[in-house]
């Protein structure tokens, strides 16, 4: 059993991270770390983790720990991530990895060196809804995808939250801009050569909180807007020359909508629908993960595919500071 140790009691972690590991088949909760060791100890209690630890150095140096998940603040998560790397654990980090695609490098040069496992946590390649997606498009059965359209939205103007604090890595492109870019890149295939984009920043917060982009990906066009103040909606379109791909709750499938892809055909008269109803993302990466840290060949999402999504990023938002097109 693959021994898990968290890094911070983050809400991710409790919602998501934590009942993934517990009901997963290769892995245990070992340990959880927080500055606040009495919080750490009630987390750990519930989880059944036999250690809690009031520092992360700590947790890092304690032996009986195969790897750790890292749900800290955007803006702390290469520093974490270094520190987990050389202590020789493998490292599952919350994404996004980094706020700059720059800032990757020299964590592939430590995974290297010390031979570990570091993923960016996309849980997304990992449900079943994606893998078909993918596979509809490698088969041909929308024709030649031309256009891809997406959202994601939610509201939230909490002013203590991180979302919304420029330090912490907030705003809109981080938190939920990564989705869009990953998943288009997941399902076809392609990089996106240059991208346009316009970027609406809180006069409060300072955080990007709305974005439209628009990206030439060579063959097809990918465009989304999303926004952290806006009603809460998550979509993604596939549309080729003999019918369209519809994927109902791209992101939290199971929470916006149902985990369904709709294929439709060319008159819109005729669809086929396929239902993933059991399906748990998060459960399914953090398995894939640790059959993959003890030499498994399990797909994960490499640095070097953070770095491509990284770059999609760094170029939206300079794009957004003038007109025309910014190169990826």
């Amino acid at each position: 059993m693959f021994r898990w140790g968290i890094l911070s009691t983050a809400n991710i972690a409790r919602e998501h991270l934590l009942p993934a590991i517990a009901g997963s088949e290769n892995g245990v909760v070992a340990a959880i770390a927080s500055r606040d060791a009495a919080r750490a100890r009630r987390l750990a209690d519930q989880w059944n983790a036999p250690y809690a630890f009031g520092s992360y150095e700590e947790l890092l140096a304690f032996p009986e720990i195969d790897g750790v998940y890292i749900p800290l603040p955007s803006s702390q998560h290469v520093e974490w991530a270094a520190k987990a790397i050389e202590a020789g654990k493998h490292v599952l980090v919350e994404k996004p990895l980094a706020l700059k695609a720059d800032d990757i490098a020299p964590l592939i040069a430590l995974r290297d060196h010390h031979k570990v496992l570091v993923s960016e946590a996309f849980m997304v390649v990992h449900h079943p809804q994606w893998i078909k997606v993918r596979e509809l498009i490698a088969e041909g059965v929308i024709g030649r995808l031309r256009h891809v359209q997406g959202a994601f939205s939610y509201y939230n103007v909490d002013p203590r939250n991180m979302r919304n604090q420029p330090d912490l890595g907030g705003g809109a492109l981080f938190d939920i801009g990564v989705y869009p870019a990953v998943t288009t890149r997941f399902a076809t295939g392609g990089e996106p050569l240059r991208v346009q984009a316009s970027i609406e920043r809180d006069a409060t917060f300072g955080t990007d909180i709305y974005s439209s982009v628009r990206a030439d990906f060579g063959s097809f066009e990918l465009s989304f807007y999303l926004s952290t103040q806006m009603a809460a909606r998550q979509a993604m379109v596939f549309h080729g020359d003999t019918g369209f791909i519809e994927v109902a709750s791209p992101f939290n499938a199971g929470r916006y909508d149902d985990h369904v892809v709709t294929l439709h055909n060319r008159d819109h008269d005729a669809a086929q629908v396929f239902r993933f109803p059991s399906a748990q993302q998060y459960r399914l990466q953090v398995e894939a993960f640790a059959r993959a840290a003890g030499g498994g060949k399990d797909r994960i999402f490499t640095l070097e595919e953070s770095v491509l999504n990284q770059r999609v990023i760094d170029a939206i938002f300079r794009a957004g500071g003038h007109d025309g097109w910014e190169q990826v």
